[in-house]
């Protein structure tokens, strides 16, 4: 069992950064890939950013790739995504999420956060 819980959202003006955190408890951390999805009003939850579980391998959403940056520190099983050049389609609420085989599939992730909401103002 894993219990996931994001911080650092909030109201940021457009060109902005921010970075969201995701403290992990629980067993294993270390041995999940982590993701960050997010979901706008009316959208379905897409994904954005991976980590694989060594943090060696990232993956990104064509739409997120060059301005965001997913990092991971076990040690302290803490998830990141560093978020710049934020612009009005980023507004969403940022879900993280533990699990393992395709990346940028809701379906592999097991554990879920309950959302931190990011609003990017014009």
């Amino acid at each position: 069992q894993v219990h996931l819980d994001e911080s650092g959202g909030g109201l940021v003006q457009a060109g902005g950064s921010l970075r969201l955190s995701c403290a992990a408890s629980g067993r294993s951390f270390s041995s999940y890939t982590m993701a960050w999805f997010r979901q706008a009003p009316g959208k379905e939850r897409e994904f954005v950013a991976a980590s694989s579980w060594n943090g060696r391998y990232s993956y990104y959403a064509d739409s997120v790739k060059g301005r965001f940056a997913i990092s991971r520190d076990n040690a302290k099983t803490i998830l990141y995504l560093d978020m710049n050049s934020l612009n009005t389609e980023d507004t969403a609420v940022y879900y993280c999420a533990a699990g393992g085989g395709r990346y940028d599939s809701r379906s592999s992730y097991e554990y879920w956060g309950q959302g931190t909401q990011v609003t990017v103002s014009s």
